[in-house]
């Protein structure tokens, strides 16, 4: 078993996608763990890769049928491997959470945990698959909050993307329905007025944060606006992986809409990090 395995199984890319729930949550909330807020995203990106493996050890059977060049199925990672993985990366989430932030954090960090857990295990091939996910990724933003209210909109709007964008995705392998992509649209249009919405606390803050949303609008929306039309596989395919990116561009214009990372925001939504983002396509 090599490193690029775990890599390949983990979505080592994707996990870019991660860091800015927390950020949102905390830049919302006046960063209420101070100069530990650094271990709120560290948590984040160990339950999003946790997820991921133990997304890969649920699906091992459907995808040998479905995706066999995958790290499981192509027998170059075990299956008890995987879920030891995903084991030990959400102890460790949340151990560095309470070692931060204490109970307050861990009791935020415990429902993050427990809803990739259940999505994985339990409800992704059901019709609250895409509702848990949306779930897990709110939460996370509240997790960098420390659980306050102002953060209650940048939550709800990571949900509506997550929500549409799993959705879609489940036409990833064998294509979609029109009613997905207006559905994932919608949530993406919900989404990004929301975050251009956002009072900021000052107007270069708020110009950012609008830039921002507008570009994920654009990008995001126009894609599955695509797959409404086509909802043939490839399409689909195509739509979620910008949808990834799109993730980075929201929590951009979120968190730049609050005043604290405007300019930074500006850059990554449009930068590097979100094109090799775009380069993974699905969570399923």
């Amino acid at each position: 078993m090599r490193a690029r395995d775990l890599a390949e199984l983990v979505r080592l890319p994707a996990v870019l996608t991660a860091p800015g729930d927390s950020l949102v949550g905390a830049a919302a909330a006046g960063w209420p763990h101070g100069k530990r807020s650094w271990a709120m995203p560290v948590t984040s990106c160990c339950f999003y890769l946790a997820g991921m493996a133990l997304n890969d050890y649920a699906d091992r059977e459907l995808d040998a049928r479905e995706r066999p060049e995958r790290p499981i199925p192509s027998g170059r990672v075990r299956p008890r491997t995987a879920l030891a993985l995903a084991t030990g990366l959400t102890a460790a989430g949340l151990g560095i959470a309470g070692a931060a932030g204490g109970r307050t954090a861990l009791r935020a960090a415990v429902p993050v945990a427990a809803a990739a857990w259940a999505y994985d295990l339990a409800a992704k091939q059901t019709h609250a698959g895409p509702v848990v996910m949306a779930l897990a990724r709110g939460f996370d933003v509240l997790l960098g909050s420390g659980g306050h209210r102002r953060a209650a909109l940048p939550a709800c709007a990571v949900a509506a993307h997550t929500l549409g964008v799993t959705w879609l995705s489940r036409g990833e392998v064998h294509g979609g329905s029109p009613r997905a992509g207006w559905a994932a649209l919608a949530t993406t249009s919900a989404a990004a007025a929301s975050a251009a919405l956002l009072p900021g606390s000052s107007g270069r803050a708020n110009a950012a944060g609008i830039a921002c949303a507008a570009g994920y609008a654009v990008t995001v929306g126009g894609a599955q606006a695509r797959a409404a039309r086509h909802p043939d596989a490839d399409t689909v395919r195509a739509a979620t992986g910008v949808g990834v990116r799109g993730v980075i561009g929201l929590q951009a214009a979120l968190v730049a809409g609050t005043g604290a990372l405007g300019v930074a925001g500006a850059l990554l939504s449009a930068g590097p990090l979100a094109r090799l983002a775009s380069k993974v396509v699905s969570p399923t």
